[in-house]
């Protein structure tokens, strides 16, 4: 602590407006510019000109609106709850804003109080009088402790790095989100797939099995040959190799679908065959809608935070002006601390601008540039994927639609060709032959319908999460682990 002293000419007045004048030049001072929203001119305007989805501007509706399953409406929710993606990517939004808080307080002075209190004794050959001393020392004091006067932006551009920062973060920790749900979404589809198809598996191995069976007996009393007995043999052997390879699929699905979700998937509901369980994206969806897409709007912040450690770099080669000072009383005598003419004060400004660092400075802004150049290199690639995932889904799911309908079609007439070859086989107009041709051949069409089917809705989620998906809902913030509490910083301080 710096030796007080006094003098008839301090006046706290005098020495408050001092530091209320060096505060208004540092806010008045040139800092960072204030950063605008980065040029997006990677998005295209319109989407591809055959999408089926139109030009408009319509908004996206929530997830609630689209998702017909109540099944997948409460998996959603519980990998909200339990998901460790998803609380890992929470907790680095409140790493993010805990550091944003340690780099805002340094644009604010550091004001302490304190007390010292000494006794000495100064031998007498040290003492002009040639007799020993024994003196006190008692100090009350509020002190400024090196308060920088950031005239040139550097601590506010190191502030608004942080911020971006933090902003990035909790637009991650959307994404994550967006992705989890996604992600529940498709395995749901998956596995709905699977057991779709190992249901009509296991009821052709019934049905086969019962045909073998009959074939059997004929075999057996003579009246029919073993090479038809050993081709409804092979079509039963087709079937239950076809099931036990669906049962082998689905376990690995029901494994991550569980992991997201913290549920045992050994086991679903029922559900109504080819029922639609995620419904259809609104058209006339305008391309400007992905600009809030979160993993673009972490880029966009992750840009403006480059943008501020530049200016922050740039003005590391102007002077740092500092201040320190403190106000209070001091006394010989305990007792005489609060007395008048008790009063001590010091204040120090201090400058320093270094002369020659090696280039420090230089690399230190080098850096930065070469970060901020990447930042926006970062971002049209984010715009341009995300561009690019939303027109492969909308052609994904136009031509999905497209092969629903002829695979209907196609069920349809081979439905109508298997009982055609029962019956004819059975009038004795066809060998067994055909019969056993018009089965493999419509199994493999009913797997096709429902692989068809669900990857259209498997298209429509797609599509859903790649446009950025619509704000989190209440019961959704309700349903997360750690939910943040809304930025109400500005973009510019």
């Amino acid at each position: 602590m710096n030796t007080f002293a006094t003098s008839p000419l301090f006046r706290p007045v005098a020495w408050a407006a001092m530091g209320l004048c060096a505060a208004l030049l540092a806010g008045c001072a040139p800092g960072a510019r204030s950063l605008a929203q980065p040029d997006a001119a990677a998005l295209p305007s319109q989407w591809p000109a055959d999408s089926p989805v139109g030009y408009g501007s319509a908004a996206l509706p929530d997830w609630s609106a689209l998702v017909l399953d109540p099944s997948l409406t409460r998996l959603q929710q519980q990998a909200l709850a339990h998901n460790h993606d998803l609380r890992l990517a929470l907790l680095r939004v409140e790493e993010a804003r805990a550091a944003h808080g340690i780099q805002r307080a340094d644009r604010f002075p550091t004001l302490g109080v304190g007390s010292s209190h000494g006794r000495a004794r100064v031998p007498g050959d040290l003492n002009v009088s040639g007799r020993p001393v024994i003196g006190s020392d008692h100090e009350v004091f509020v002190g400024l402790s090196s308060w920088e006067l950031d005239l040139w932006g550097r601590v506010r551009s190191l502030d608004q790095a942080a911020l971006q920062q933090f902003l990035a973060t909790e637009a991650g920790a959307r994404a994550t989100r967006l992705s989890l749900l996604g992600q529940v979404a498709r395995s749901y589809l998956a596995l709905r797939e699977i057991d779709e198809r190992l249901q009509l598996a296991r009821s052709t191995v019934e049905t086969r099995a019962e045909t073998l069976r009959i074939f059997t007996r004929r075999y057996e009393v003579g009246s029919t040959s073993k090479y038809a007995l050993t081709q409804v043999q092979s079509l039963h052997h087709q079937a239950l190799s076809l099931a036990v390879s669906l049962e082998q699929a689905r376990a690995p699905i029901a494994h991550a679908l569980a992991q997201m979700t913290g549920q045992d998937m050994a086991q679903l509901p029922p559900a109504p065959r080819a029922a639609r369980i995620f419904g259809e994206v609104p058209a006339g969806l305008p391309s400007t809608l992905l600009q809030a897409r979160p993993d673009i709007v972490a880029a966009e912040h992750q840009l403006q935070a480059a943008h501020a450690q530049v200016a922050a770099a740039r003005a590391a080669f102007f002077p740092r002006i500092a201040l320190t000072g403190s106000w209070g009383t001091a006394s010989a005598q305990l007792d005489g601390l609060f007395e008048s003419g008790s009063k001590a004060w010091s204040f120090a400004p201090s400058i320093s601008l270094p002369i020659f660092d090696g280039g420090r400075r230089s690399a230190n802004l080098d850096l930065a540039s070469a970060r901020q150049h990447s930042a926006v290199v970062a971002y049209e690639q984010r715009v341009q994927t995300a561009f690019r995932e939303v027109a492969d889904a909308l052609a994904a799911r136009h031509s999905l639609a497209q092969q629903t309908q002829v695979q209907q079609d196609n069920l349809k007439a081979l439905q109508e060709r298997a009982r055609l070859a029962q019956l004819r086989y059975d009038n004795g107009a066809s060998p067994y032959l055909d019969v056993l041709d018009a089965q493999r051949d419509l199994l493999t069409a009913a797997q096709q319908a429902v692989q068809v089917h669900y990857a259209l809705q498997t298209a429509q989620v797609s599509l859903y999460t790649a446009l950025g998906g619509a704000p989190q809902t209440a019961a959704d913030a309700a349903a997360a682990p750690s939910s943040t509490a809304p930025v109400t910083a500005n973009a510019t301080h």
